[in-house]
């Protein structure tokens, strides 16, 4: 039985005690949520894992991208990564493996990871014969079948990309950027056939259904540029999506919305309201979104600062950006980056909603540099190592002030007037 199936009958699982004892949510309340389709529990039955909820009354949670290519095949700096990632806050990894023995690397990364995993099974069928003329319609469910069998807690599957949007493509800039997605683009205009994930959908909730394994609903059709954003190809899709997820709840599986993608500020809200409309609540997994085309090198920033409004306006779920988004595959301090660049956007967030706790490290963060307590400062910095690192190449001893004020230091001054000024109230 699923999360969601026991939800339905108001049986409460040891997953769901785990989720809101994280959260500090009633257990009831969490239940009635997933009950309801709003929030998820990801976790494969054969994952060893924590159980992540991710969605309605939750903090928004993050996912790092890792990953091999033909150009850096190695299981061990992967897993390097992985380790990096969840040291600094990331709540799901996701392999997107596409060289090297993808088996053995994914196993390996399920295997070693404490928190749960997800996929994109199409890599591997499109890895394994790029030819578009001899890629079966069963290559892709098989790659499902087996990312699903090795205990992935939940995959992207590009089901609503129909062959009646392509034309809409043709007013894009970026066209198709999902990768994803412009293999099964270009299957349907060789073969002239419908997506075969869509029409193959219900074997796909079958086979996730058996160790409740969490769809995520990919926007193969996502915008990949701001000229792009919100077009006609791209809610085309989202309606579909919105189908897609019902079928998937009346299923009993459980069901995310992926999102986009390049998005100008001012278009966030409306897409954030749009998704939540198009799909019944779903919980929104969001790749960035990144605000501006214009910032190789630093599109983790240009992703935190939509990823910051999405969050406030209802998204559920980050996907990191790195610096090298664009640019190549990340290496580990691109990996901290990104990771820390997501959890200030998804914090920052928790906090704009009103979530409860959300400001109370913040708060503590505030009385420690208020008392120059340096300990506790670095305690509660999500990189500690890059705060002190920074402090020591400052010059500064780590004493009664930092090197950028001396002793014109505002706390310093403030902590030798306190007494006074609480003596004149």
């Amino acid at each position: 039985m699923t999360q969601l199936e026991s939800a339905r009958k108001g049986i409460i699982t040891d997953e769901m005690k785990s989720v809101a004892a994280y959260e500090n949510i009633h257990v009831q309340r969490l239940m009635e949520n997933i009950s309801k389709g709003y929030t998820i529990i990801t976790k494969n039955t054969r994952h060893s894992c924590t159980p992540l909820g991710i969605g309605k009354d939750l903090k928004i949670k993050i996912n790092a991208n890792i990953g091999t290519s033909n150009h850096c095949k190695s299981v061990d700096i992967e897993l390097e990564k992985l380790n990096a990632a969840v040291k600094y806050g990331s709540d799901t990894i996701m392999d997107l493996s596409t060289g090297g023995d993808l088996n053995g690397i994914r196993k390996t990364i399920i295997r070693e990871s404490g928190v749960p995993v997800g996929t994109v099974p199409i890599y591997q069928a499109i890895t394994e014969e790029p030819d578009v003329t001899r890629i079966t319609e069963k290559d892709f469910l098989d790659s499902i079948f087996n990312h699903i069998q090795d205990g992935v807690d939940f995959i992207t599957v590009h089901c609503g990309i129909k062959k009646a949007f392509i034309p809409l493509l043709s007013s894009r800039i970026m066209g198709v950027v999902s990768r994803g997605g412009s293999f099964l683009v270009k299957w349907m205009m060789h073969h002239e056939k419908e997506n075969p994930l869509y029409t193959h959908y219900d074997e796909i909730l079958s086979m996730a259904k058996e160790f409740d394994v969490s769809l995520s609903l990919g926007d193969g059709l996502r915008p990949g540029c701001l000229a792009d954003a919100t077009d006609k190809a791209q809610l085309a899709e989202l309606d579909v999506l919105g189908e897609l997820a019902l079928r998937s709840q009346e299923a009993g599986v459980q069901v995310m919305i992926e999102g986009p993608g390049h998005v100008p500020l001012d278009q966030i809200k409306e897409n954030i309201d749009l998704q939540k409309k198009a799909c019944h609540g779903a919980p929104f997994y969001v790749l960035g979104p990144l605000v501006t085309d214009i910032a190789p090198g630093y599109d983790h920033i240009a992703g935190a600062i939509g990823g910051a409004l999405a969050g406030f306006y209802g998204a559920d779920f980050l996907c990191y950006l790195t610096p090298t988004e664009h640019l190549g595959l990340p290496g580990i301090p691109h990996v901290i980056d990104g990771v820390i660049a997501s959890k200030i956007a998804a914090h920052a967030a928790d906090i704009a909603r009103g979530l409860p706790g959300a400001r109370d490290p913040d708060d503590k963060m505030a009385k420690a540099r208020s008392n120059l307590d340096w300990n506790t400062m670095f305690s509660l910095a999500m990189n500690r190592e890059k705060a002190e690192t920074l402090q020591k190449e400052s010059g500064n001893t780590g004493t009664d002030v930092c090197s950028m004020c001396g002793d014109l230091c505002s706390a310093k001054i403030n902590k030798e007037s306190r007494e006074g000024y609480k003596s004149t109230t």
